[in-house]
């Protein structure tokens, strides 16, 4: 079917599109005059979603507004705002609702606040703007002010009900964190007794000035037995060489003003006891005498070279008695400086645990004071934009609208109920409608003006004809 067979089935049926056009719009607004005016009051909400808490101070996140706007929308849809509602507003206590209500229900029982609110639900409507934060809850009614009473009312609700939805899970922080301190604070207390016991038990008072001045004291002592070392191996060269064979040869020997003064000495008893032997006989008492101071001067020489020697080697004996001394308080020094480094150790893990139990305490009163703070906090984060007010005019019906809609809907059902008379009852309206239903071509086509031309002139020829044959009548 083409445009112009769809015309051609318009025109035939015509009437038949008109007569539903006609029906769809009277009665559209016969429905439409019949039907009870309803209000529509409208408040808005501003939702602080990324701005800053009035209490805590802290930034509340951005990232979330799509899912936070979706859930402040099936909070405010809730049926505990419609039941805060229900409460603020006292209807459960007229007496025209509850006869409602028993009429309602015939009599069945139940809770006229969940009847309420379930009817509160149907009227009440939430959109959510799509670029900023606002909020619009509006409500419908058959009454401006009761509209407008109810948009307001779910809109106070909804600030309380948000309020309480963030205090409670914040009570009972603070109650938890509550008891979380009590035990936090009597382990900062067993650290800190069982830190200074051992203290007390070591007698220390400060870990790092001692152990300081004890290996200061440590290292002096590493330098005097490097010095008492050095000086040990010295005595014991010369030691070494006052027991040799040529004692004299040793500079200690050697050095000796004494032994010096008697090597002297000797040299010159010598010397005269041999120029006394070249003109003296043995016997001669003054050759005895040269003899005899000679032997005592060797004697005596003999005497201070030994003694010399022991002196020598007394001073080694104290050098490395000196030095065994060191090396004996190094090592009860390194003793007690390892010692003191484990003392150390063990009190750092105390001090750590001293600390770690005083970071957690803190963290807990630093968490049990900020949610004790939004706990008590009455600081909504929503904030009324513009109130309800009772409209001036009804919100519907809309009677320009509706009469709109019924005309497109009148047209459409018109060319539908023309086309099913078409399906109905098929009539041939055009020339291919012949080609389709008869597969044969057309050879021509009158027009409606033409023929109905020539058959008037055929049927005037013929009333012709036969007024000729009865004698000028006709019959």
């Amino acid at each position: 079917m083409n445009f112009s067979q769809l015309l051609l089935i318009l025109r035939a049926h015509l009437k038949i599109s008109l007569i539903t056009l006609i029906i769809t719009v009277s009665a559209t607004v016969a429905v439409s005059f019949m039907l009870p005016k309803t209000y529509k009051a409208t408040t808005s909400l501003v939702l602080n979603y990324k701005g800053v808490d009035p209490v805590t101070g802290m930034t509340l996140p951005a990232q979330l507004m799509p899912g936070y706007m979706a859930t402040q929308v099936d909070i405010i849809n809730s049926s505990s705002v419609a039941l805060a509602v229900v409460d603020e507003l006292r209807w459960a206590e007229e007496p025209a609702v509850k006869e409602q209500y028993l009429a309602a229900t015939q009599g069945k029982g139940g809770d006229i606040r969940e009847w309420l609110a379930e009817s509160l639900s149907r009227g009440v409507y939430v959109e959510p703007s799509k670029e900023s934060s606002v909020l619009t809850i509006g409500f419908k009614s058959n009454t401006p002010a009761k509209a407008a009473q109810v948009a307001n009312a779910y809109a106070q609700q909804y600030q309380k009900l948000s309020i309480q939805l963030k205090v409670d899970p914040l009570k009972k922080a603070a109650v938890y964190f509550t008891e979380q301190i009590k035990v936090l604070r009597a382990n900062v207390e067993k650290a800190q007794k069982k830190l200074s016991q051992y203290q007390q038990d070591n007698n220390i008072y400060s870990v790092e000035s001692r152990l300081d001045v004890e290996t200061s004291r440590l290292n002096e002592l590493s330098s005097q037995l490097v010095q008492a070392q050095s000086a040990a191996m010295e005595a014991n060269s010369r030691q070494a060489m006052v027991r040799g064979a040529n004692p004299v040869e040793s500079p200690d020997v050697g050095g000796n003003p004494l032994i010096q003064n008697l090597r002297i000495g000797l040299g010159t008893a010598e010397a005269k006891l041999s120029e006394a032997a070249q003109r003296l006989e043995k016997n001669h008492p003054q050759y005895q005498a040269l003899k005899a101071e000679v032997e005592k001067l060797r004697t005596t020489l003999n005497e201070q070279i030994i003694a010399t020697s022991n002196s020598v080697s007394n001073n080694a004996r104290i050098f490395q008695q000196r030095e065994n001394e060191i090396r004996t308080a190094l090592s009860l020094q390194k003793t007690k400086v390892l010692e003191l480094n484990r003392t150390r150790d063990a009190m750092s893990v105390l001090v750590k645990e001293v600390e770690g139990a005083q970071r957690a305490y803190d963290t807990a009163a630093q968490r049990f004071t900020q949610a004790n703070l939004e706990g008590q906090s009455n600081q909504s984060d929503t904030a009324v934009l513009t109130p309800a007010v009772p409209p001036m005019e009804h919100s519907s019906p809309r009677i320009p609208l509706n009469i709109a809609l019924s005309v497109f809907v009148g047209a459409m059902l018109g060319l539908g109920f023309g086309l099913l008379a078409e399906m109905i009852d098929r009539r041939v309206r055009s020339a291919s409608d012949l080609v389709a239903a008869l597969d044969v071509p057309v050879l021509g086509q009158m027009t409606w003006g033409v023929a109905k031309k020539r058959r008037l002139k055929w049927l005037k020829n013929l009333f012709s004809r036969r007024r000729a044959k009865n004698g000028g009548k006709l019959a």
